[in-house]
This record gives C-alpha cells, structure tokens and sequence, in this order.
C-alpha cells in the first residue's frame, strides 16, 4: 500500500528533529506530511529543509494554532487528494514508538482501522501520573459504555486508516478535536461496517515540549459520546 503518516506538530522543534530522522531511516518507502500551525520554535522552518533533500517529507503550514482534529483532517483530504492507500497518524513526541508503525503497516492490509491500544491485555502507559492514567482509562470506559462501540482505547491518536474508510466519511462535518476527535472517527468508522482491530502499543509520556491536554478538551469529550449516540438512534450520523 501507498501509505503516509501524519504527525501535527506546534512547537515540536525538539521532538521533529529527531522523530523525522528516525522515521526516514526506519521506513524507507512511508511518506512522512508534517502538519504545523505555525509553531514559533521553527519546526516548519526545520521540516521544510528536509523535504528539499528528501521527497518523502511533505508539509502543511496552517496560519495559527488551530487544533488536532482539524490538522488531521487536513492531512486526511491530503491524503486523499494525492492517492494513498492508508493514512497514519502519530505525535510528535515519542510517546507513539516509532517502531511500532511496522505492526500497523501488516495489519491494514487485513483491516479498515487498525488502532493502537494502550489497554488491552493489561494497561500499557508509562511515566504518566497516576490521576492522568485514572482519568485516561475511565473516560474510555464511560466512552465504551455511552456508545457501546468496542473499543478499549477509543480515545488514543496511534491508528491507521484504509482509503475508504476516510472517503466513507464526511471529513468536513468533523469539527471535534483532542480525545472528541478520536472517538468520533472511531465509532463513525464502526458504525459503517468496517472492520476494526486494537493493537496493543506502549504509551510513554512526552520527554520534551509541553503536553496540549486542556480542561476545554476533556468537557468536548464528555459531549462528543452522548452526541454520537444521539445521532445514531436518529439516524443523524454524518
């Protein structure tokens, strides 16, 4: 499969310049498409000097700070517009092992939406305080529970998507972001048939940078499952 991986960054110079190298030389046939919101540190400055020496590595440079969900939209119609089979995504900041992409890259050519599980076969999360960890796995439960989508780790950001499963959905209708954004896609996938598989990863916290976690995106969350299964008793669904 043609596949890219789409990695939104805001001030990541730290993490990208050694995230990217990595990921070069790990997969030599996986395009790579950044997606900054003009992140002050020069990461789009950084990432934009590799892609002149290197194809693999696209860019897009969006005008302020404007969110998860829409950079990955983004990259999802970037995606689409320009032919690939499956498309990624991963953050930043290494607590997405770059190394597990490999599992990923198998399982799609089997599956729709391959997702990366930071709780099935055990909890698999590393150096997080343990009322982030509490909050983390309990709001997947009440997400399981909400929609009744069987997912144990509805809301992580390690996944693949098949083609058809970003061109089944209406990516312009997605205005969620954070964890909201995640279980959207998920159950949205779901709900149309396709078939999905959790895989377990091992979530390690941020080392450099700053995390992006707000009280804003956790509420969004609370909403976001509610509304799906509003949507889709009444056939409402997007």
């Amino acid at each position: 499969m043609k596949s890219i991986l789409i990695i939104p960054t805001y001030n990541e110079i730290l993490n990208i310049q050694k995230l990217l190298p990595d990921l070069l030389e790990m997969y030599s046939s996986l395009d790579v498409l950044i997606v900054d919101d003009n992140s002050p540190d020069g990461t789009a400055a950084y990432v934009e000097k590799i892609s002149q020496s290197d194809k693999r590595v696209k860019i897009i440079k969006r005008p302020r700070k404007m969110g998860l969900g829409t950079a990955y939209v983004a990259g999802f119609k970037y995606a689409l517009e320009n032919g690939y089979d499956a498309a990624m995504e991963m953050d930043a900041d290494y607590s997405h092992d770059p190394k597990e992409l490999e599992v990923f890259l198998t399982k799609i050519n089997d599956y729709d939406l391959v997702i990366g599980s930071r709780y099935i076969y055990g909890v698999r999360v590393i150096n997080w305080p343990i009322r982030r960890l509490l909050l983390s796995y309990f709001a997947n439960l009440y997400t399981r529970i909400i929609t009744g989508m069987p997912v144990k780790d509805g809301t992580g950001g390690f996944k693949c998507f098949r083609r058809k499963v970003l061109e089944s959905i209406n990516l312009d209708a997605i205005k969620s972001n954070g964890y909201s954004f995640q279980i959207e896609m998920n159950f949205k996938a779901w709900k149309k048939g396709f078939r999905l598989i959790e895989v377990p990863i091992t979530f390690t916290d941020r080392v450099e940078g700053t995390s992006k976690m707000s009280k804003k995106i956790v509420r969004e969350a609370i909403w976001m499952v509610w509304k799906l299964r509003l949507k889709s008793i009444f056939g409402t669904l997007d």
